[in-house]
């Protein structure tokens, strides 16, 4: 048995209107193909040109090992100059990402490559966000602090992208107090005798190349896989929903400071402990469900 995954619906364009109706409202992922073809990074952004703009630049590498008790938040496993990276990049399949690298920040100039689209939301302009990765190199399945809307636009490679809304999250094996589900799950092949309420989650799925564009909607769980060696740009709006509003609150002021102090008071014990409960709290929801 495979996840229960439909097509994200893909569109070739969409005005400000049709995305409010069709997709923001609903709250509905949606790839739009054709979108930023005007963009000078349509035609400019690729490796290789990253390497030109950046290659001096070092930049934070994250991989796929399991979250430990004394790392920090979002803490890099390792770091090397950009030139360096897309070197590794194009030599063969490697697990190193980079992982919200703030293109504003490092690189100034790269803002004259892009303009901030009229979606009809508020975009953050201050954090443009750039994501690399290696063949076969994959984020765990999570969602963002801040539960934000998020516009996804990819340029080179490939990439697969899996989501999930949060009234699917009881079958995910959440762990508690974290915003990631357990990281021994292979959601791109899941053993569903071994996790078996995955086959219960109602998700989306979707393939993006170049130019792709992908509208996450507020708090959606997102896995993404490079097939291919790529990055891409993510621009956020904040959470509309009260209810998703206040959460971001909470991850942001409280549910992150709490994680930490308990890693420090108990060390490993906490990250097993999380990992346990996540398993037992979904079977219990399940054994609920079906009495």
């Amino acid at each position: 048995m495979k996840l229960n995954l439909e097509q994200i619906p893909r569109e070739k364009t969409l005005s400000k209107r049709e995305f409010i109706q069709n997709y923001f409202k609903p709250q509905k992922p949606v790839v739009i193909e054709r979108f930023i073809e005007d963009w000078p990074a349509y035609s400019k952004w690729n490796l290789e040109y990253m390497k030109q703009v950046a290659g001096d630049k070092e930049v934070p590498l994250y991989d796929d090992r399991p979250v430990k008790h004394d790392e920090g938040f979002n803490e890099p496993h390792a770091k090397m100059k950009m030139s360096d990276y897309v070197d590794l990049l194009k030599s063969g399949p490697t697990r190193y990402r980079i992982f919200l690298w703030n293109v504003l920040k490092e690189v100034p100039e790269l803002q004259k490559d892009f303009t901030y689209p009229d979606f009809g939301l508020k975009l953050m302009k201050g954090l443009p966000m750039l994501f690399f990765g290696g063949e076969d190199s994959y984020t765990f399945m999570h969602y963002d602090i801040d539960l934000a809307n998020i516009f996804h636009f990819h340029f080179e490679g490939k990439k697969q992208c899996i989501l999930f809304s949060q009234e699917e999250t009881k079958y995910l094996y959440k762990v508690p107090h974290s915003l990631i589900t357990r990281e021994d799950i292979d959601f791109d092949n899941p053993d569903l005798d071994k996790w078996p309420a995955l086959q219960h989650a109602k998700g989306h799925i979707a393939d993006l190349e170049h130019g792709n564009v992908l509208y996450i909607p507020e708090g959606y769980w997102h896995y993404m896989k490079y097939v291919t060696p790529g990055f891409s740009m993510s621009l956020r709006s904040i959470a509309k929903k009260p209810k998703n509003l206040s959460r971001a609150v909470y991850n942001i002021f409280v549910m992150r400071h709490f994680d930490s102090l308990m890693r420090k008071m108990k060390g490993q014990q906490w990250i097993d402990w999380k990992n346990e409960q996540a398993l037992l709290r979904t079977q219990r929801l399940m054994t609920q469900k079906w009495n």
